[in-house]
């Protein structure tokens, strides 16, 4: 109350200082009334994984190359249905719309999206049942052997990655459903428990039906089979061996790339005052590293954030390395996290180092890739997994275009299909004169009895007229 009556008072006077929930500004009128300006505190943009992720900057070439691989996984998706059917190597376009939310056809007709890939699907109306079908051309299907066979001759290289993957858990041991999601990205066999664990028992041991773990007392030296020329060391983390060569190559001194990750930022990002400073000390920081259990870094501990994360990065950074197409889903690197002891946002953590990872939003999926070993939208080290999957990339962006090959093909499959209906017309007419011809010949046996009594009544009838 006092409060009010010092400020409706005409006479100028001092205001006693309150604890107000706002801040008052208080200016003499020309009146000698005083105004009141009410202030608001303004709140500081919140920093979160949400916020990075809209702020980000774009990279134009890994946006379009994540859409084109989204492509890619909903044709294999469909195709794993397709040839799980029992009936035959083709489908029907009502079934298919049945399988659309399976595949992920929900924004898109099944038949618009079937014509947009002529080079992989071939589209033919059933000659019996006379519906639409769809079945996959042969150029993809051989693809797809070449890219099982590549895949089983890199058994070796599976090995390698699931025992590397085991070697940075906590506990020597990962759930089989974390391996099972992530099968594309690492290059694994789809029986991978039964041809690689289950065959591999002096490297690898079922603690249950979901669970394996590495089998104690192996060397890390020896390789699947114990031969002299698969030995080689497999607890250095990629990163570590770019750093011997930076080191070598680029004479840097030790303190400077003992711990640092190499950084590729994205065009037109932008870096605040003094970004350099802090990524400088953050490339200094020491860490234990993926292979490494000698030292539990916690995060309460004084000083541990900031390590502990640097660790969390190794390990991501680690992991993609082991992928074939150094990027995964987020979704699958999700159910690592447990297993090889993040106990951090995973999106937060990758977007708060831009110049080591990108995360892609295109086609409803969040991919993470690793900037260093992207080049201009292309792998900078392909491999044999990669190459086959690159053939199939190249056959989807063909898109509708009608090239020589495909012309040839549809001018084969159209005089296949006139010597066919030829052929079967053919049949059909010849089975319709052989029917004609035994109705005719049933009907004269069945009246043969009949034909004698009328010669005989014409011959009486003729006799009588004579007479």
């Amino acid at each position: 109350m006092r409060i009010l009556q010092d400020l409706t008072c005409n006479n100028p006077t001092i205001i006693r200082y309150h604890h107000f929930p706002l801040s008052f500004t208080l200016f003499n009128s020309p009146s000698s009334a005083r105004t009141i300006i009410q202030t608001r505190w303004k709140k500081k943009p919140a920093n979160t994984a949400q916020t990075r992720l809209h702020a980000r900057t774009r990279d134009p070439k890994l946006d379009p190359l994540t859409a084109h691989f989204v492509r890619l996984s909903r044709i294999l998706n469909l195709h794993r249905l397709v040839s799980a059917r029992k009936r035959g190597p083709f489908v029907s376009l009502q079934l298919l719309s049945r399988w659309a939310p399976h595949v992920g056809l929900d924004t898109i007709p099944v038949g618009a999206f079937l014509r947009k890939y002529p080079h992989v699907f071939d589209v033919f109306t059933h000659p019996i049942l006379r519906n639409v079908c769809f079945k996959f051309r042969q150029e993809f299907v051989e693809l797809l052997k070449e890219e099982n066979d590549v895949i089983r001759g890199l058994e070796f290289e599976s090995v390698m990655r699931i025992k590397k993957i085991l070697m940075m858990s906590v506990n020597g041991s990962i759930h089989l459903h974390a391996l099972r999601l992530a099968r594309k990205e690492l290059g694994l066999p789809e029986d991978f428990r039964e041809s690689i664990i289950q065959k591999y028992d002096h490297v690898f041991r079922m603690v249950n039906l979901e669970v394996v773990e590495l089998v104690r007392g192996i060397s890390y030296n020896s390789g699947p089979d114990d031969s002299d020329e698969n030995e080689r060391f497999i607890g250095v983390a990629e990163v570590e061996k770019w750093r011997e060569k930076e080191y070598r190559e680029k004479w840097l001194s030790e303190f400077e790339v003992k711990y640092a990750f190499p950084m590729n930022f994205p065009t037109g990002f932008k870096k605040e005052a003094g970004f350099k400073d802090k990524l400088r000390n953050w490339q200094r920081l020491n860490y234990v590293k993926p292979y490494e259990k000698k030292e539990v870094v916690r995060v309460r501990t004084c000083g541990g954030v900031e390590r502990y994360e640097k660790r969390a990065v190794a390990i991501i950074h680690e992991l993609l390395c082991l992928t074939v197409e150094k990027m995964v889903d987020v979704q699958h690197l999700v159910h690592f996290r447990k297993d090889l002891g993040i106990e951090v946002n995973l999106r937060e953590l990758v977007l708060k180092h831009p110049g080591i990872f990108y995360m892609s939003t295109k086609g409803d999926t969040q991919m993470v890739f690793l900037r260093e070993a992207y080049s201009k939208g292309c792998l900078v080290e392909p491999n044999p997994i990669y190459d086959v999957r690159r053939k199939m990339l190249d056959l989807i962006l063909l898109g509708p275009r009608c090239t020589r090959r495909l012309r040839t093909e549809w001018e084969v499959s159209n005089q296949g299909q006139d010597v066919i209906c030829t052929e079967s017309r053919r049949k059909v007419s010849d089975e319709e004169q052989d029917i004609s011809c035994i109705e005719r010949q049933g009907e004269a046996k069945d009246g043969d009895f009949v034909i004698p009594i009328l010669e005989d009544f014409a011959d009486c009838s003729h006799q009588n007229g004579h007479q």
